[in-house]
């Protein structure tokens, strides 16, 4: 019965009741599609950061304290000397050890165009381990060739066979990487991968490298290689940093916690402003109603009874407004995320068949639809119990 009273009292003033509803609505909508988007980006984010979590980095020092993989804060005259690389290589055996080197040239790529790219230099046995092929073959040994990545291939139309010239020194194309994505070791799609032996012949031979890579075969020994190669390395001082992936991702993880906190407060300021507008409601329908109360209580209705049927009003504009508000986050979050990654990925193939909807997006979407339930009941409580404390004489004096 008191039910039945609440959804009249919702009808005959309806439009007092659908501004309540449209504010819970935007509330959770706000709260529910930031939430996916966010999460959305973040699973991207996890699957174009290639997952090397069978690989160490060891990186230079310096007085900046960690460093990763491409870090602008390194300086170009930070480097590994040949004998440390060595010390790696008996601290992390059995496991692959592979001294990288990188530098910078203008590359010429036909047809008058130019530009600045990133070289890496790397033994020809080790290339394979670290680099797929998508067209054409791997460097052979002794063979003065390149590999370019697949994103400078796309964008200049080099193809296995091409001709492209490195700082004036012409070399032939011998194959296309595949994409590899944002790599915690090294980064090709837009690099062109060369010999070792080519790359010192070219840059003047040295012996130091900006960066070592360690593959190793058990992700559970991963702990116990960098232990091994901090104890050997830096024993006096800090002379390289060890770090795997995921550092890296731990970190990332960090970043979009804080960013999702701040897409959830956006969301809950909007849905506090639509409690607001729901304790207003229910205080004037109170006010408006006073002597119907009073009749209530005179014929024998409870306190109890009375604060459930102005608790069923709030309930009754939560929950429409969070139903509707939970349908439409799942289209306007779906609609928002696939616009952020289509951004994001332009170009690549990262953005193909992504799913952005996964368990923690549906949690968005019902923490959202429960927020606003639970908003609705907070901001109606006020009202129901004091409607439930009048006393039936007093509330039917009123005029």
């Amino acid at each position: 019965m008191f039910f039945s009273f609440a959804t009249r009292n919702l009808r005959r003033h309806w439009i007092r009741s659908a501004l309540s509803i449209i504010g819970i609505v935007i509330g959770v909508v706000a709260i529910a599609s930031l939430g996916v988007m966010g999460n959305s980006i973040n699973l991207l984010a996890a699957n174009i950061i290639t997952d090397v979590g069978d690989t160490v980095v060891v990186t230079p020092h310096t007085a900046i304290g960690g460093t990763f993989a491409g870090d602008p804060r390194t300086t170009v005259d930070a480097a590994i000397p040949a004998r440390e690389v060595e010390e790696i290589r008996r601290a992390a055996n059995p496991h692959r050890t592979i001294p990288v080197l990188q530098g910078a040239d203008e590359v010429e790529f036909g047809r008058g165009e130019s530009g600045y790219a990133r070289i890496i230099g790397l033994e020809p046995g080790d290339i394979p381990v670290l680099l797929d092929i998508a067209d054409g073959q791997h460097l052979r040994q002794n063979q003065a060739g390149a590999l370019v990545g697949i994103h400078l291939a796309r964008e200049y139309g080099i193809s296995p066979g091409s001709r492209i010239a490195i700082g004036g020194e012409d070399v032939r194309v011998a194959g296309v990487l595949a994409e590899r994505g944002m790599g915690f070791d090294i980064n090709p799609d837009y690099a062109i991968v060369v010999s070792d032996g080519w790359y010192e012949s070219h840059f003047g031979a040295k012996a130091s490298y900006p960066m070592v890579i360690v593959r190793v075969g058990d992700p559970d020994a991963i702990d116990a290689v960098k232990d091994a190669i901090e104890s050997r390395i830096n024993r006096r001082e800090d002379l390289v940093d060890v770090s795997d992936s995921r550092e890296m991702l731990g970190q990332y993880e960090e970043i979009y916690d804080q960013i999702t906190l701040f897409l959830l407060g956006i969301g809950g300021i909007a849905l506090v402003v639509a409690a607001v507008n729901i304790l207003n409601v229910m205080y004037i329908s109170v006010t408006e109603r006073i002597r119907e109360i009073g009749v209530m209580r005179s014929i024998g209705a409870l306190r109890r009874e009375i604060l459930r049927m102005f608790l069923y009003e709030a309930v009754i504009l939560g929950v429409i407004g969070s139903v509707v508000g939970g349908l439409l986050s799942t289209a306007f979050g779906y609609l928002i995320s696939v616009a952020a990654i289509e951004v994001a990925t332009a170009g690549t193939t990262f953005g193909e068949n992504f799913t952005v909807f996964d368990q923690s997006a549906v949690g968005f979407i019902v923490f959202g639809m429960a927020f606003g339930i639970g908003t609705s009941i907070v901001a109606g409580f006020y009202p129901a119990w004091r409607a439930s404390h009048l006393a039936p004489v007093d509330a039917m004096r009123q005029k």
